[in-house]
């Protein structure tokens, strides 16, 4: 509360108020502009502030925008204004550069999080067509239309997507990550709709007022801090009536029997979330800004980019000691030996790309080439993949005694993973795959059960597959899963399943045979 208080009181939230102020009792333009002003002015940066900590050359530009925004009302000529405009849209694309600096710190990781990420990357969409209203460019629509989308993703999209993203944080509802697809969607969806087509403006409203109504009964049985839950209720509730009248509006389009014309929606929708659900929703979030429940990826990383030198010394296994990951008392000895001594095995593979993923696996296949990295076959056919196992040196890689697996098909690289391993709630196989210019991770969780080994990014804690470059760590929306099984003492067999937001795309089926002999 004192935190959310500085914010209130701080240099630019004070600024923008005085500004506010001043746009109220020198205001030259149409009266219902000044619903646009009041977001721009006094929703965006008390909000934001409440997200992020912004550093002094931040608040400086944001302040100019806002400025931007003040000479703009004061309407005193066209190049002034459009100067004004333009400062602003700098100002959108800052805070658009913010959301997008945060999800590449985190990836596709805590829904409450990317939706609050989403509703900050939203705002320079409303200050490109707010630019465009002031500068006189033609859309295709008519300036009033301009400037209603503007409006439309100051409040939709920006201010909505960071309390929805607010909300998520203190909610255990179940519903949730359905409503967040609905409505972080739901800005987009319906301008497309009213550009292209009718009938995809009124399914997307029917949507977005169904995720609406189910979110409001989300709130209601969210726990908040004292005051603020009165609050946040009543900006949902508001959104919940105002909404209906872009039902009607979007219906009357479809029918091409005019309900609700745009007049009206300014006069009721306008107002309604202006004044209702834009400031119960600030003043509930400055009562108490619930804190982020997302936690710094701390694991080690490799270090190494690009193509990997090695040392070419060779190593035997992928692991040193089995029992670091796993009981192996529960495991088949054999399981145990392949992933010891992997050097002493030959791999026969069959790859199974999914009917709906080849097309892409056709446009991935020419990258893979160049990189030789996952650089699989688009053939079913079962095939060998021909190996070794070598050193590479742990000052360049920065982990645990990294070692290569080099696999290849026909002498073609397929594969080049630097085995690791790291210890926080558990041990996991940290595994770096070499990209150009990052490195591709995953990291595995490893259980028994049935007697086969499961290794899987499916889990919780570090477990996942990530993105490093530059200085960020990018959670993927990838998962894999492994399923060793040993058939005999001397042979196993591997399933390896890989999807994408949920969706099965890879399967690869390995036959794994001991040897006595082994050509490194």
């Amino acid at each position: 509360m004192q935190d959310n208080l500085k914010r209130l009181c701080s240099p630019l939230s004070l600024f923008g108020i005085s500004l506010f102020v001043i746009t109220m009792i020198t205001n030259k333009q149409v009266d219902f502009f000044i619903y646009l002003t009041a977001a721009q002015l006094l929703f965006v940066p008390l909000l934001l502030q409440c997200i992020v900590e912004l550093k002094t050359f931040e608040k400086v530009i944001l302040a100019i925008g806002m400025l931007g925004v003040t000479v703009v009302a004061f309407n005193i000529n066209e190049v002034l204004s459009i100067t004004g405009a333009g400062l602003y849209l700098v100002a959108t694309a800052m805070i658009s550069w913010i959301g997008m600096r945060r999800f590449l710190q985190r990836g596709f990781t805590n829904t409450a999080e990317i939706v609050i990420d989403i509703g900050l990357m939203y705002l320079v969409i409303g200050g490109v067509w707010f630019f465009a209203y002031i500068a006189g460019i033609d859309t295709g629509f008519t300036p009033l239309i301009t400037w209603l989308t503007s409006i439309h993703f100051h409040y939709s999209a920006f201010l909505f997507c960071i309390s929805l993203g607010l909300i998520g944080r203190v909610t255990t509802s179940k519903l949730y990550k359905p409503i967040v697809v609905v409505i972080a969607s739901g800005p987009i969806l319906m301008a497309i709709g009213i550009t292209l087509s009718t009938a995809i403006e009124i399914i997307s409203a029917i949507l977005y007022i169904i995720a609406i109504y189910i979110l409001f009964f989300v709130t209601l049985r969210t726990k908040y801090y004292r005051l603020q839950g009165v609050m946040i209720r009543l900006s949902i509730a508001a959104v919940c009536f105002s909404i209906l009248w872009s039902f009607l509006y979007a219906y009357g389009n479809f029918t091409r029997q005019s309900i609700v014309d745009i007049p009206d929606m300014l006069a009721f929708h306008g107002f309604t979330n202006c004044l209702f659900f834009g400031g119960f929703t600030i003043v509930g979030w400055l009562i108490y800004t619930p804190a982020t429940n997302q936690n710094s990826f701390t694991f080690p990383i490799s270090q190494i980019r690009g193509q990997l030198k090695t040392k070419n010394e060779p190593y035997p296994g992928l692991v040193d000691d089995m029992s670091e990951f796993v009981s192996t008392d529960q495991l088949h000895k054999a399981i145990t030996h392949f992933y010891e001594h992997t050097n002493e095995y030959r791999l026969f593979a069959r790859v199974r790309w999914q009917l709906w993923f080849w097309p892409f696996a056709f446009f991935y296949k020419g990258i893979s080439r160049l990189t030789q990295q996952i650089n699989l076959p688009l053939s079913n056919q079962k095939t060998e993949m021909t190996g070794k196992i070598v050193t590479v040196d742990a000052t360049i890689d920065g982990r645990e005694k990294p070692r290569a697996w080099i696999r290849t098909i026909d002498e073609k690289t397929v594969f080049t993973a630097i085995y690791s391993k790291h210890t926080a709630d558990h041990t996991y196989m940290n595994i770096a795959l070499p990209l150009p210019f990052s490195t591709m991770i995953g990291i595995l969780y490893l259980h028994v059960e049935d007697d086969k080994l499961h290794l899987t990014t499916q889990a919780a804690g570090d477990s996942g597959i990530y993105l490093a470059f530059s200085k960020y760590l990018f959670k993927l929306p990838l998962t894999e899963h492994f399923t060793i099984q040993a058939t005999t003492e001397t042979e196993l067999t591997a399933l390896h399943e890989m999807k994408i937001f949920g969706l099965k795309f890879l399967k690869i089926e390995y036959d794994i045979q001991k040897v006595t002999t082994f050509e490194s």
